[in-house]
């Protein structure tokens, strides 16, 4: 099951544009697709507004309640209220040519699915307390404007034309309690193959193959650690990763628009999130031993279909 995306949510939804443009300034994101309140979205309910944001072959989604959502006490509107902040994420959404078959997949495993009314034949959810926070969207409709659904269309000139140089999304990275705990939960309840463990600056990690991306989840080595924290408080998604063609290259471009970076340039850095729209995203030019290149799959589900 191939990333479709992943979301994070704004509480409001005037800051919307400026997270937008944050992310076409620095990142070269095009937009795939708008959801946007008009006169005609609004009778039929629309309650939040989105942009469908590419950076490389990876579908990024700020969601901002909107029309009814921005009314207090809306059930979505309120949920996204309380998922915005700082390194606090909504989830990722995973494609399926059988959403059936992946229905009595998650419920052999003992997981309940949620279905939102009217969308039962197109997706559902595993919320994140079951799986340590990382709410899980399992979709069988396609994105409207997925460009990776148009076999002409190509990733490369983030690659080759942007100072970034990125090559793919590396890893989503999770917060957890114990790496123990996440092997209990990734590999023995999910049954995601585990890549190997490593020690990062911030603490311990573990990785896991899931879909065509890596799982990463990181365990801090004391309490009053901020992965710890994050664990104990925000839960869920921390960080992505992406892979660069060369790291100096984007450290340098990244400096050069006065954005302050943490980490370490040779090996794997990010712009500080107060300065990246409360967004943790490492980027690095090396592979971990046993990640696989980075690099979306879901053009070759989608010929399958």
């Amino acid at each position: 099951m191939p990333l479709v995306h992943v979301s994070w949510a704004l509480a409001d939804n005037g800051l919307r544009p400026a997270c937008d443009a944050f992310f076409r300034e620095v990142f070269g994101a095009e937009t795939a697709h708008e959801i946007l309140i008009t006169p005609e979205t609004e009778k039929l309910g629309l309650d939040r507004e989105e942009s469908l944001l590419m950076v490389g072959d990876t579908m990024l989604i700020p969601i901002a309640p909107a029309g009814r959502g921005a009314e207090p006490g809306h059930p979505l509107g309120d949920m996204l209220r309380r998922s915005a902040g700082e390194n606090r994420w909504i989830g990722i959404a995973l494609k399926t040519n059988d959403l059936a078959a992946a229905d009595a997949w998650f419920a052999a495993r003992g997981f309940k699915r949620h279905y939102d009314p009217g969308m039962e034949a197109f997706y559902f959810l595993i919320p994140r307390g079951q799986v340590m926070g990382l709410r899980l969207e399992i979709v069988k409709q396609d994105m409207p404007g997925d460009p990776r659904r148009d076999p002409s269309w190509s990733a490369a000139k983030w690659r080759d034309g942007h100072p970034l140089g990125i090559e793919g999304l590396q890893a989503i990275g999770l917060s957890v309690p114990s790496l123990n705990d996440a092997r209990e939960m990734f590999h023995g309840k999910l049954g995601l193959p585990e890549l190997g463990e490593r020690a990062l600056p911030e603490g311990g990690c573990a990785a896991f193959a899931i879909g065509d991306t890596v799982l990463e989840v990181l365990a801090g080595r004391k309490q009053s650690d901020a992965v710890s924290v994050h664990a104990r408080e925000v839960k869920g998604i921390r960080h992505l990763v992406f892979k660069v063609r060369d790291a100096t290259a984007a450290a340098q471009y990244l400096r050069g628009k006065g954005l302050p970076l943490t980490g370490d340039t040779e090996t794997r850095f990010a712009v500080v999130p107060e300065a990246a729209q409360g967004r943790l995203i490492w980027f690095t030019g090396a592979t971990p031993a046993g990640y696989p290149p980075a690099g979306s799959r879901l053009a070759e589900l989608v010929k399958t279909a």
